[in-house]
């Protein structure tokens, strides 16, 4: 019996959007008891540390702290002359405790691609306030090792800031270039500037 062609392509179509479903597992980071300090200063060496924390089924998260500000890689880092940039804010910032990651699954096999994770970020014009950005970042592969920011989603004033991460990460993030401009979701409130260089 031949199958008609049409009904073919469907199927296979139907088979492969089965096998590549894109949904979110979330992990809590906790700084006190869920890293080991590998890096810090010593006195009269300024304030910053570098820690190495557990993420998601074997997939570290590393904090790289100074000043009062984090810069945080998610998944297997490049070592040596490739090691991770900073990226960062300008302004005084922590991140929240709760990751989302976003995991591509086809059959037993999970690959987390991106992470959403909520940042806090002082004012720049001052006043107590904390503007709050989800930031999207491509997770390094234990073969590739490229991981970076791809996207900025200001939550603060901006309806739907989850749904507009999660297109972010679902849509760009396994292809996007590390070097490359990331896009901004501002809404209402401008993303608070960007501190982007070598450790």
């Amino acid at each position: 019996m031949r199958v008609p062609v049409a009904v073919f392509v469907l199927c296979m179509t139907a088979m492969s959007v089965q096998a590549q479903e894109i949904v979110s597992a979330y992990t809590d980071i906790d700084t006190e008891a869920d890293c080991s300090v590998f890096a810090a200063a010593q006195e009269g060496d300024g304030d910053w540390a570098n820690l190495a924390c557990s993420g998601y089924k074997g997939y570290p998260v590393i904090v790289y702290y100074a000043d009062a500000r984090d810069s945080v890689f998610y998944g297997f880092p490049p070592a040596g002359d490739l090691a991770p940039v900073w990226e960062s804010f300008d302004a005084f910032n922590s991140f929240g405790p709760r990751i989302e990651w976003r995991i591509e699954k086809d059959g037993a096999r999970e690959t987390p691609f991106a992470t959403i994770h909520r940042w806090f970020v002082s004012d720049p014009d001052g006043g107590d306030e904390k503007i709050e950005v989800l930031v999207v970042e491509k997770v390094g592969q234990l073969h590739e090792r490229d991981g970076c920011a791809v996207g900025y989603v200001v939550a603060t004033g901006n309806a739907g800031a989850n749904e507009k991460a999660r297109a972010i990460a679902d849509n760009q993030a396994r292809g996007f270039v590390c070097g490359d401009q990331p896009p901004i979701e501002a809404g209402s409130v401008p993303v608070p500037s960007l501190s982007r260089g070598d450790y």
